[in-house]
């Protein structure tokens, strides 16, 4: 049987108002379930009507969806996984207890699990009481009569399979070695920060594989942080199911999000278009809180808009601007381009490197900082190198640290030392390029940095320390006018986002200091070294010329 799962022109369904889900594979089955699913109540709405009453279309089409891909014939589901991207207040939570339900209350295998895991226990209970309000007396009798409810553990039992839909908070111990016909795993985003979340979702699915007829459902709103670990993993696997770059017809991704062609017009950020991408706008989403929200962000400043944005317009953020941030940082994305080590070494007549960082708790941070030959623009490419053990010691930032090495940008060595060794390799190709002008670090911690760059043939002459502390604040300052007049571009690094949105700007009198002290534990090594690069770039060092350029044999 052929179908696909992909919705390449899902933008254009968005504009009108369409439906972006898939229809069921067994339409015949999707209605017996659909059945089910419209005789629930929500309770907690007022007059306690039924999801046939009360829901919008796309939720039909969801439910159609999960349970029309069940095969009656082989007793196999065709389609295992959904990914559901929704805003806040479309409902999420009612309607995973609703289909859960529908699920229990359909299943056929005797003693059947399912399953609703929740990353804390507060969201647990979000689901688990519209499941408990269901199987009240007041909403439905029979559904009363046919389901016990234990409230203290969360659990609603079948009396006739003695199938069980039980709502856990997640851990490892709570979800080790479960057998789940169905589960379903609500806000996905907060496992992002998770170190062993991978693992424990892994363990939570793994019924699927001697229960053919099984399903998981993704379940979230866009993380008010750059995404991470496990919801970015999942994020970006859903958006390539989607766009049909990757081909899975087991995965459904629904995914309601602006098109990036109206985030680059800021058309996102009008509030006659939030209704775009919530699909329940004038039902649980009202239009004039929405608005007044909105309103209330605005005045509050670009922060608040960001974090408005990604809960209500599932706008995801690549760079989180703080209160106190650095001024550069409102200007940073909007430099981003296409930009390796090779693009920048090519391009530039002059290159200076910028160094930092490095202990054991620590990234050591390398920025390449080149001057265009023919638009005098400054281009800027960025790498760390860290200790394993940072994942340990910094372990609510390991599953991002992952991440950045996925991308390229980060390398976990294995012991130390290693890192000056990758430091001095990436310095040596700049000086074989012969585009070389200096090397800037910390004067204290600029030893062990020497002696790996003087064997790799860079000329110690080249290699100098950059004072520190106020005296780098005119560094700061270039940079962050080079970014705003757009002199300044750089190959959009989610690293460096991350870097950036973490630095914190401390008054020191008529100066600013960007220090790790102010920015707490997170890490802005690659910045700080961009920052050395910048202050020796701003003495405007002498370039190769043309003729030099085309008879170097590195280019040639």
């Amino acid at each position: 049987m052929k179908f696909s799962t992909a919705c390449p022109d899902w933008a254009a369904r968005l504009r009108a108002g369409e439906s972006i889900i898939p229809p069921p594979i067994f339409p015949e089955v999707a209605e017996q379930a659909l059945e089910v699913f419209k005789s629930l109540r929500m309770v907690d709405a007022p007059g306690s009507p039924t999801f046939g009453e009360i829901c919008e279309q796309w939720v039909f089409d969801l439910v159609a969806s999960v349970f029309g891909a069940y095969d009656p014939d082989s007793g196999r589901r065709l389609i295992t996984e959904w990914f559901i991207l929704l805003p806040k207040k479309n409902g999420k939570s009612t309607i995973a207890a609703g289909i859960m339900m529908t699920a229990l209350i359909l299943n056929w295998r005797q003693s059947a699990k399912f399953t609703i895991l929740a990353p804390t226990v507060e969201i647990a209970s979000n689901s688990f009481d519209p499941s408990r309000d269901m199987c009240s007396e007041n909403a439905d009798v029979e559904l009363s009569a046919l389901m016990h409810v234990q409230t203290h553990i969360k659990t609603i039992t079948h009396r006739e399979s003695n199938a069980s839909l039980k709502v856990l908070a997640a851990d490892s111990n709570t979800v080790g070695g479960a057998k789940s016909v169905g589960t379903l795993v609500d806000e996905l985003w907060l496992f992002g920060s998770q170190p062993h979340a991978a693992n424990m979702l892994r363990e939570a699915i793994g019924g699927l594989a001697s229960r053919p007829e099984g399903f998981v459902i993704y379940l979230t709103t866009q993380s008010d942080d750059p995404p991470a670990g496990v919801f970015k993993q999942k994020l970006d696997y859903a958006r390539g199911v989607r766009d049909g770059r990757i081909k899975d017809t087991k995965f459904v991704p629904v995914i309601y999000e602006f098109p990036a062609d109206m985030i680059a017009a800021g058309e996102h950020r009008n509030p006659a278009n939030f209704r775009l991408v919530n699909p329940n706008w004038g039902r649980s989403v009202d239009a004039e809180f929405i608005e007044r929200e909105y309103a209330k962000a605005q005045e509050a400043g670009e922060e608040e808009i960001r974090g408005f944005l990604a809960k209500h317009g599932n706008v995801e953020i690549g760079l989180a601007l703080m209160s106190n941030r650095w001024a550069g940082a409102d200007f940073f994305e909007a430099q981003a381009r296409k930009l390796s080590l090779d693009d920048l070494l090519e391009r530039s007549e002059v290159v200076d490197v910028g160094i930092d960082g490095g202990g054991l708790d620590d990234l050591l941070g390398l920025a390449v900082l080149g001057r265009d030959r023919e638009t005098r623009e400054w281009l800027l490419w960025t790498h760390a190198w860290a200790h394993p053990s940072v994942l340990e010691r910094r372990k609510q930032e390991a599953p991002r640290f992952l991440d950045f090495q996925k991308d390229g940008d980060l390398t976990l060595v294995r012991q130390m030392g290693d890192d000056v060794l990758g430091v001095a390799e990436i310095v040596a190709r700049c000086e074989s390029a012969g585009t070389l002008d200096k090397v800037g670090a910390d004067p204290a911690g600029i030893g062990g940095i020497l002696d790996a760059l003087v064997a790799a043939d860079v000329p110690q002459d080249k290699i100098i320390g950059v004072s520190q502390g106020w005296r780098l604040g005119g560094a700061i300052k270039t940079t962050e006018r080079k970014l705003a007049e757009g002199g300044l571009v750089h190959g959009g690094q989610r690293l460096m986002n991350w870097c950036v949105g973490n630095a914190r700007v401390e008054p020191k009198g008529n100066a600013i200091l960007i220090t790790k002290q102010a920015s707490g534990s997170a890490k802005i090594d690659p910045l700080m070294a961009t920052f050395n690069a910048v202050s020796l770039m701003s003495l405007n060092p002498a370039g190769m010329n043309l003729d030099e350029f085309l008879n170097n044999p590195v280019f040639g």
